[in-house]
């Protein structure tokens, strides 16, 4: 959105031009482009090509953050439920339940 204060600088700038009519129709519409030129400039306008460009990109950046993110709570999922094993099997070995035996490799049980 380009704000009233730019319009309105852009109108003036372009009815100063218009006063010089008397100038050949050339010079005028030289004038013009050059005021509706300069006011493009300023407010950092892309060109359609550009632009789709920059959307095609962020469209494939897009699927491939949410490819990832799926990968990532996939991997979060498998951690959760190797953890939630681990302490369980750590119960059920003798070496939980008599630490002294681990002391000394716990194979003599083996």
């Amino acid at each position: 959105m380009v704000s009233h204060d730019r319009i309105s600088r852009l109108a003036q700038q372009i009815g100063d031009r218009l006063q010089g009519a008397s100038q050949a129709p050339e010079e005028v519409q030289k004038g013009i482009q050059q005021v509706v030129k300069g006011a493009f400039d300023r407010l950092e306008l892309v060109s359609r090509e550009d632009f789709d460009i920059l959307m095609d990109v962020l469209q494939r950046t897009r699927a491939r953050v949410e490819a990832l993110e799926q990968q990532v709570a996939a991997l979060e999922t498998l951690i959760e439920e190797r953890t939630a094993e681990v302490p369980a099997a750590t119960a059920a070995t003798p070496e939980a339940e008599h630490p002294e035996g681990a002391a000394d490799g716990g194979e003599a049980g083996r």
